[in-house]
C-alpha cells in the first residue's frame, strides 16, 4: 500500500470527510486571491494548480484519481494563496477541513510521521520539476516527466501537459512521436 492510499485509508476510517463535491469541467475549487484550509481527495476527474499573470497560465501541478490537492501555501499559512485550482474535467472530491486533520494527524506518532512522509516527498518533487525547468531541455524535460508520472499522459490533455513542462503543445506533440 502506497502513502497516500494510507492516509486516505486512515481518514476513512476515523470517518473524518466532511463534505463530498462534484466540480464540472472548468469549474473552480479555488480562486487566486482566496484562502482555503481545506485537504481534498480526488475521487474521480483531474485538477490544475495554475497562477495566471498578464500574460499567460502558469501550471504548477496537476491532481487526478486516488490522489491528495489543496493550495498547500494557504493550506499551511491560512492566508490568501495567488494559486487557483480548477477542474480539468468532471472531478469528484472528499473533504476534510484542516482543523479536524490537524487533530487527526497530531493523534499518533504513525499518522504524523505518514504526513511528514508525504510533504518530503512533496518538496521533493517540486524541486525535481524546478531542476527540470531551469536546466534542462524540453526533450529531457518530457522523458523524465514521462518516466516520473506516466499516469499523467494517461488523465490529463496535451494542452495542459505542454503548459506544465514549458513547452508549445506542437513540441510535446513532436516529443511524443519520437
Amino acid at each position: 500500500m502506497n502513502i497516500i492510499e494510507e492516509l486516505y485509508n486512515r481518514i476513512e476510517n476515523e470517518n473524518l470527510w466532511t463534505k463530498h463535491m462534484i466540480l464540472k469541467r472548468d469549474d473552480y475549487l479555488k480562486v487566486s486571491g482566496t484562502t482555503d484550509t481545506n485537504l481534498y481527495y480526488i475521487i474521480s476527474g483531474s485538477l490544475k494548480i495554475s497562477i495566471i499573470n498578464e500574460y499567460e497560465e502558469h501550471i504548477i501541478r496537476f491532481g487526478y484519481k486516488n490522489n491528495f490537492i489543496t493550495s498547500l501555501d494557504s493550506f499551511i499559512t491560512e492566508k490568501p494563496s495567488d494559486f487557483s485550482i480548477q477542474a480539468i474535467k468532471k472531478t469528484e472530491l472528499k473533504v476534510i477541513p484542516k482543523s479536524m486533520y490537524i487533530d487527526f494527524i497530531n493523534q499518533s506518532r504513525e499518522n504524523k510521521l505518514l504526513w511528514d512522509t508525504i510533504l518530503e516527498q512533496l518538496i521533493l518533487q517540486q524541486m525535481e520539476r524546478e531542476k527540470d525547468i531551469l536546466t534542462t531541455s524540453p526533450k529531457e524535460r518530457f522523458q523524465r516527466v514521462f518516466k516520473r508520472s506516466p499516469q499523467l499522459f494517461q488523465e490529463i490533455p496535451n494542452k495542459y501537459i505542454a503548459s506544465y513542462l514549458r513547452m508549445s503543445p506542437e513540441t510535446l506533440s513532436r516529443l511524443k512521436k519520437s
